[in-house]
């Protein structure tokens, strides 16, 4: 006999879809069955799998130790567990800069420094989600055990080299939610940028963007008919808010922070528009320019100047999510921007 008691993160599911998380190698057909014949029970009583199951349920499976091992699962009497933490040990140590903006029971935001990805692209990379796990471990929040059935993850993305705001799910429930408000847009989505030139714009540019995948660079195209035939069936609609704040004069010429909304999220979107527009990104090494990336280069710039520094998100009528409801998230600007726009005198 296997008894799982239900934590905090994987709350909110159905129990059909908790149960393939715990035995992954088993066939529908044979849960379903153990449902019925009261080899699985919740709670002590007969379930059909579409129950939704709340923190500290109790999950019976009269099951031998064997078949759940044959299934995926792992016994607690083994003392085994199938999730090995130590990346994410590893990531709470080694990633420096990550800070936590705002926590709740079922969503972490926190503000990503410059230089660490958001996900990692290759198994053995170190990332902020990695990072968020480990602080979640740490804290208690979550258990090897529970890593078997649901791991938080990061619901937006940031290019490595973009610093700012990233959300994440602690619980199915939350993971559900943020993905959602991303997917629909209501998220709203604000970033500061230092860009190249004395830039005058408070409009909002629409357009369509072409994704090269060898080079993954990006091409802009203010018109659909612009488009060449062969890319139109990947191109992608784009939606850009500009707003200047202020335009700075150095010796290396004239700088603009820039107050960007995303409408639409898509690869490398705002530096490539300004690009286009003739306002590069200074640091920005795959769409900027290398003469104004060179030259400063000498103030510690290498990277792209782009913060995500600001986050409101919508109205809520559940009330799982109503300290969130309307609640507007920012983070500081990283102390490069200003020691930018605040020149030496000579």
């Amino acid at each position: 006999m296997i008894v799982l008691n239900i934590a905090k993160s994987d709350a909110g599911q159905r129990l059909d879809k908790y149960l393939k998380r715990q035995l992954r190698d088993a066939q529908n057909g044979f849960l379903y069955k153990m449902l019925r014949k009261k080899n699985i029970v919740l709670n002590g009583k007969k379930a059909t799998g579409s129950e939704l199951v709340c923190e500290n349920d109790e999950v019976t499976l009269f099951l031998s130790d064997e078949t759940y091992a044959k299934f995926g699962g792992v016994p607690k009497a083994s003392g085994k567990t199938a999730v090995d933490v130590t990346p994410y040990q590893e990531a709470y140590f080694k990633l420096k800069g990550m800070e936590i903006v705002f926590e709740n029971d079922d969503v972490l935001v926190v503000n990503k420094p410059a230089g660490i990805l958001s996900q990692k692209a290759d198994a053995a990379d170190l990332s902020a989600n990695e990072w968020i796990i480990g602080y979640l471990l740490k804290a208690g929040f979550l258990s090897r055990e529970s890593l078997q059935t649901f791991k938080p993850s990061v619901c937006n993305r940031l290019d490595r080299n973009t610093s700012g705001l990233l959300v994440c799910g602690k619980t199915l429930a939350g993971s559900r939610y943020l993905s959602s408000i991303v997917r629909d847009k209501s998220l709203q989505k604000y970033y500061y940028t230092l860009a190249a030139g004395q830039v005058s714009l408070d409009t909002r540019i629409c357009g369509w963007l072409c994704k090269n995948a060898k080079t993954n660079k990006v091409t802009i195209y203010e018109n659909e008919a612009d488009i060449p035939n062969p890319l139109k069936k990947n191109a992608a609609y784009i939606d850009t808010a500009f707003r200047s704040i202020e335009t700075i004069h150095t010796k290396i010429g004239s700088i603009t922070l820039l107050e960007v909304r995303l409408f639409t999220g898509k690869t490398h979107q705002i530096r490539a528009q300004l690009s286009a527009m003739g306002y590069p990104i200074i640091g920005d090494r795959k769409y900027g320019s290398n003469r104004v990336n060179d030259a400063f280069y000498d103030m510690g710039v290498r990277n792209q100047l782009l913060h995500a520094y600001r986050l409101v998100f919508p109205k809520s009528n559940d009330t799982r999510f109503a300290a969130l409801s309307e609640k507007t998230l920012t983070c500081a600007l990283p102390k490069l921007f200003g020691q930018i726009m605040t020149p030496k005198k000579e």
